[in-house]
């Protein structure tokens, strides 16, 4: 029997009782199995494929084709958590209509429960309330935005001065108010998320924005050291797998030049 899905309902209740909410990204079935199985409430396919797969320097440009080929291959995987993934850059700022029609073909081909949206512009509202009214799940994405990368110089910690995180917090009402079942804090000071956190009825999920938030979310691929280049402050490894994997490639070479193996 397939264990039972976690749904926004759920969601909510954990943030009522104070239990965190545990989130990681997944791109492939296999991962999706494995992180389903240790017991994760949400898996996110994010537009960070486009630097951690891919390999290019952000995450621009990440195809809606290429989400909804990632999204069906997780979903497929996993089997319990709650599935969102991102509206990657240029589906949904060009209209309303073409956000709606881009997030409805990643809840219907890729077959997730709920899209995330970077942002709170009043283009960003207004798609927001139009997928809430059509019955679609959002995510919202505060702080950090990486789609923005460009406007801010860069991937650095937004929301450091007063004015900046004043917006932020007035946007994260505003997310609320259109709709959004969640919202992700990225790279803000613990202080302003503990802040938002406090105000919101929705679940937070924080990275790189402190302990206060209602949940975690980490990129898998970060978690397991897969990547010796990249080392973001905020986040942490819990294995240092790139070392394992080349490790153990070397010793398939040596044995097949060697005439060890097969045996």
């Amino acid at each position: 029997m397939k264990p039972r899905t976690t749904t926004i309902r759920d969601l909510y209740s954990l943030k009522k009782v104070e239990e965190k909410i545990v989130c990681v990204t997944a791109y492939d079935a296999t991962m999706a199995r494995l992180v389903a199985k240790a017991g994760v409430d949400l898996i996110l396919v994010g537009d960070s494929l486009g630097m951690v797969v891919q390999g290019h320097e952000n995450t621009l440009e990440v195809t809606l084709e290429q989400m909804i080929y990632h999204c069906r291959m997780v979903s497929r995987g996993a089997q319990g958590p709650f599935l969102t993934a991102d509206l990657p850059f240029g589906t949904f700022q060009v209209s309303t209509q073409k956000g709606v029609e881009s997030a409805v073909r990643l809840l219907k081909e890729g077959r997730v429960q709920s899209v995330k949206i970077e942002g709170a512009a009043p283009g960003v509202i207004t798609i927001i309330k139009q997928l809430v009214a059509h019955g679609i799940p959002v995510m919202g994405h505060l702080g950090l935005t990486p789609q923005s990368v460009h406007k801010f110089g860069g991937f650095v910690k937004q929301g450091s001065d007063s004015n900046s995180g004043r917006k932020i917090k007035e946007d994260a009402l505003k997310l609320q108010d259109a709709g959004v079942h969640a919202l992700v804090l990225e790279c803000i000071p613990a202080q302003l998320a503990e802040e938002i956190t406090s105000r919101l009825e929705i679940p937070t999920i924080g990275i790189g924005a402190g302990p206060s938030c209602d949940g975690q979310v980490l990129v898998i691929n970060d978690i397991l050291g897969l990547d010796e280049r990249f080392a973001p402050k905020f986040a942490k490894k819990y294995a240092k797998l790139a070392k394992i994997i080349r490790e153990s490639v070397q010793q398939f070479s040596q044995e097949v030049k060697k005439e060890i193996f097969p045996s």
